[in-house]
C-alpha cells in the first residue's frame, strides 16, 4: 500500500509507475484503492463507475478497469454532500457527518473488503493506495481505506511524503509515530515526493528520515513536468488558467464549479496543434476559437452561476460571431432550450432556461447511466470509443439531427446543429483522433502540426514513469519488502 502523509502528495501517479514497473517485470499487477472522492470518474466494461486514477492505474498495469479496484467512490455534490457509488451503482447521497458515523460501516466494510479479496484472486500483486492522510486520529475507527485495509490485506505500507510543501520530517514523523503500534510495525518504508533541485544536497536528510523514523527511505522521486500522467482531482486545474495564444487553435474549456471529467481534454492538451485553457472569465472567451463546456456534477446550480456571472452571455456573444461551441454531458444539457429537474434530483432548482444553442430539452431522473461505447459520428465511419456517466435524458426537437450513432446498440447521441454548434453525452469522445480533426477543421488557417496518436503517447508516458521510478526508488529493497525478506 502507498499511504500518504497527506492530500495530493502524488500517491496515484506513483501507484501508475509502479503497476507499469511490475508489469514490465512480467507480474499481472492490478490496482485497488477502497474509497475514492472524486468528480473524475470512468465507466468499465461492464458499464459501472469507478474513479478515473484507478482506471488509470489499470490502464498501466495493462488490464482493463473493474469495480472492484475502486468499490466505494464518492462524487461530491456540494462542499457537505456526497453521491455514493457502491461497487460502480450510486446508493444515495449523503452529508459527511452521517457517512463518517460509525453505524452501517460495517455493510461499506464487508464490501470493499470482499472486493479485494476477489480482485486478489485474480492478480498479484495488488498496489494499493491510501487516501488522504493515514494521521486522521479522530477517524481511525470508520476509516475504511488505509490502515484498516491494509490490515485486512495484510499489507506492507510504503509512506508517501511530498518535500515540496515543506515540513517533510515532521509529517513523516508524525504519520509513523500516531499510528497504533500494531499497524506502525506495518509501515516499511518511505518515498520522499516531488523534490526540487539537487538530490545529493538531501543526503543527509535521508539518514536523519531513516534514523528518527526507524524505516527505510526507498528513494527521492525528483518533481517532474515533462511526463503526463492524467491528474485524480481538479486542483491541477488551477495551474491551467492560461490566456489564448497566438499561432494555434484556441480552446476555452469553461471553468465551472463543479466540473467532473476534466480528463475528457488531457489528449486535446497535448495536441501540438491547440492551445487549451481554463476559464470564466469573459473577455478571454472571446479570444477562443472553440468553446467547450464541460461536465458537471450539479448541471443546474453551474446554470444557474453561468447566467449570474455573465459567461452565458459570453458565449452566446462568441457563438454568433463564429467561435465553435461543444457541450460535454452536463454541459451539452446546458446548451438545450431547458433543463427541468421535477423530483430534485441534484437539488432546489426545478428548472432553467438553457443557453438555447441546440434544440433539446432535458429532464433529470434519478437513474445513471453508465457504460462504455463505439460510435461513429456525422458522416465519418471511423470507429471511435467513449464512454456515458450522466443522469437526465435530452429529447430531440424541430427534427433535429443527432451527433453520434452508437454502434453497440443503435441508437442516436447528441445534438447537431452545425459544424460550430454540437453536443454529446459521450465522455472520451475528444481521446479519438478522428473527432479532433473534424472539430479543428473549421480552423484550418490555422493548423500546422500533425495529428497525436493518443494511445501511444499515454504509453509512452507510462514508460517514462516508470523508468523515472526505477532511477529513484531502489525497486530491489521494495521487491524485498514485498517477499517478506526485510
Amino acid at each position: 500500500m502507498l499511504a500518504g502523509t497527506g492530500s495530493d502528495v502524488g500517491k496515484s501517479v506513483l501507484a501508475a509507475g509502479l503497476c507499469r514497473i511490475f508489469l514490465q517485470d512480467g507480474y499481472a499487477p492490478a490496482p485497488f484503492k477502497a474509497q475514492n472522492m472524486a468528480l473524475n470518474s470512468f465507466a468499465t466494461p461492464e458499464g459501472y463507475e469507478i474513479g478515473r486514477a484507478q482506471a488509470v492505474q489499470a490502464e498501466a498495469a495493462g488490464i482493463p478497469c473493474h469495480t472492484d479496484m475502486n468499490p466505494l467512490l464518492l462524487k461530491p455534490s456540494s462542499d457537505h454532500t456526497s453521491q455514493v457509488v457502491l461497487n460502480g451503482k450510486p446508493i444515495g447521497n449523503k452529508s459527511a457527518y452521517s457517512y463518517f458515523r460509525k453505524e452501517g460501516r460495517d455493510e461499506l466494510r464487508n464490501a470493499v473488503n470482499a472486493a479485494f479479496t476477489r480482485l486478489a484472486a485474480r492478480y498479484n500483486p495488488i498496489v494499493m493506495e491510501g487516501a488522504g492522510s493515514i494521521s486522521e486520529i479522530n477517524l481511525q475507527d470508520t476509516d475504511l481505506v488505509n490502515m484498516p485495509m491494509a490490515r485486512y490485506a495484510d499489507a506492507d505500507v510504503i509512506l508517501v511524503a511530498d518535500i515540496d510543501r515543506g515540513g517533510v520530517f515532521a509529517s513523516a514523523y508524525g504519520s509513523v509515530m500516531l499510528q497504533k503500534p500494531e499497524d506502525r510495525k506495518r509501515i516499511k518504508g518511505i518515498i520522499v515526493n516531488k523534490f526540487r533541485g539537487d538530490i545529493r544536497l538531501f543526503q543527509e536528510g535521508v539518514k536523519m528520515m531513516e534514523q528518527i523514523c526507524g524505516v527505510p527511505v526507498l528513494g527521492v522521486v525528483p518533481y517532474f513536468k515533462d511526463i503526463h500522467i492524467e491528474e485524480e482531482d481538479s486542483l491541477a486545474l488551477d495551474y491551467k488558467k492560461l490566456q489564448a495564444e497566438k499561432g494555434k487553435v484556441n480552446v476555452a474549456v469553461v471553468l465551472l464549479r463543479h466540473l467532473s471529467n476534466f480528463t475528457d481534454f488531457n489528449r486535446l492538451e497535448m495536441d501540438e496543434r491547440v492551445h487549451l485553457f481554463y476559464t470564466n472569465n469573459t473577455e478571454e472567451l472571446q479570444k477562443a476559437d472553440i468553446i467547450i463546456l464541460p461536465g458537471s456534477k450539479s448541471t443546474l446550480d453551474d446554470l444557474s452561476e453561468l447566467r449570474r456571472n455573465g459567461v452565458a452571455q459570453a458565449i452566446l456573444r462568441a457563438h454568433r460571431q463564429g467561435t465553435t461551441v461543444l457541450g460535454i454531458c452536463g454541459g451539452y444539457q446546458m446548451m438545450g432550450r431547458e433543463v427541468m429537474d421535477p423530483d430534485g434530483v441534484e437539488g432546489s432548482i426545478s428548472r432553467l432556461p438553457g443557453l438555447g444553442l441546440l434544440p433539446i430539452v432535458t429532464t433529470m431522473s434519478g437513474e445513471k447511466v453508465t457504460r462504455q461505447v463505439e460510435f461513429n459520428f456525422g458522416d465519418s465511419k471511423e470507429v471511435c470509443q467513449g464512454y456515458e456517466i450522466h443522469m437526465g435524458e435530452s429529447v430531440l426537437h424541430d427534427d433535429a439531427q443527432p451527433l453520434c450513432h452508437i454502434l453497440t446498440d443503435g441508437h442516436s447521441d447528441g445534438c447537431f446543429v452545425s459544424h460550430r454548434c454540437m453536443g454529446t453525452y459521450i465522455h472520451g469522445i475528444l481521446d479519438n483522433s478522428a473527432f479532433v480533426d473534424y472539430l479543428l477543421s473549421e480552423h484550418t488557417d490555422k493548423l500546422q502540426h500533425t495529428q497525436l496518436d493518443y494511445v501511444a503517447y499515454k504509453e509512452e508516458q507510462y514508460n517514462k514513469l516508470a523508468a523515472h521510478i526505477r532511477q529513484h526508488v531502489n525497486i530491489p529493497l521494495l521487491y524485498r519488502i514485498m517477499k517478506g525478506e526485510e
